[in-house]
């Protein structure tokens, strides 16, 4: 799959205020004395399982997830609280495959030169409503991040955890590392953290864009089952 358009906004949150939210055995993690709640808006290009044709309605649709920074044991990922996305399909295979909380909502993603305009209204009744509409392009040339920054910390992760039948489970991806750009924001509108009861005050702490990037992802595994 492709992931382009991608915007990475992210807000320094109390981290009891995540870790509440978090199950047994997910340790939230910290940079800079502080938990990190990530709001990304991108559009899914060209998804398929491998060796298949694309499936109609469910290879190219924006999604729009909200994130933060965990452990488990040794492995450092990512935990989604919310995956919006405008594939009826996408959504339910999602579900049942990785056991992720996606979501069905109205979603426009369009561009105009290198500004991005992005507009999502939830409409899944699984989850309470959320709105997004905001617009963004890069600031600066896109670049990898540097080692040990914040935004090197935020970005490059390599897998995921969720539970799936109960079970705690975790899904690998792969991807080149990320170019990213100091990105000009407009934020209309972004209620997305009412999943976890978190306001989202003030302005984002760090707005990244980031180029286009090509992601393989294999099916997630039972996390007791790895040995």
């Amino acid at each position: 799959m492709g992931w382009h358009d991608l915007l990475f906004l992210h807000w320094r949150v109390p981290a009891p205020a995540l870790q509440a939210h978090l199950p047994p055995g997910v340790e939230l993690e910290t940079f800079d004395g502080s938990a990190w709640l990530g709001v990304v808006p991108f559009r899914m290009v060209d998804t398929r399982f491998r060796w298949l044709p694309r499936m109609p309605t469910a290879h190219t649709f924006p999604e729009l997830n909200l994130r933060t920074y965990v452990r488990v044991g040794e492995r450092r990922g990512v935990w989604f609280w919310s995956l919006d996305a405008a594939s009826r399909l996408g959504v339910e295979g999602a579900r049942l495959g990785f056991g992720l909380p996606y979501l069905t909502a109205r979603m426009h993603c369009e561009r105009d030169g290198d500004e991005v305009r992005y507009r999502s209204e939830r409409t899944d009744r699984r989850g309470p409503s959320a709105t997004f509409v905001g617009r963004w392009r890069p600031a600066g040339p896109f670049a990898p991040a540097g080692a040990g920054t914040l935004e090197q910390w935020l970005c490059e992760r390599y897998c995921l955890f969720a539970r799936r039948r109960g079970r705690l489970v975790v899904g690998e991806i792969a991807h080149p590392p990320w170019r990213l750009a100091p990105a000009v924001v407009q934020l209309d509108v972004c209620d997305m953290a009412r999943i976890v009861g978190v306001p989202l005050a003030g302005a984002p702490a760090s707005t990244l864009a980031a180029a286009p990037i090509e992601v393989v992802a294999w099916s997630p595994q039972v996390v007791a089952d790895r040995g």
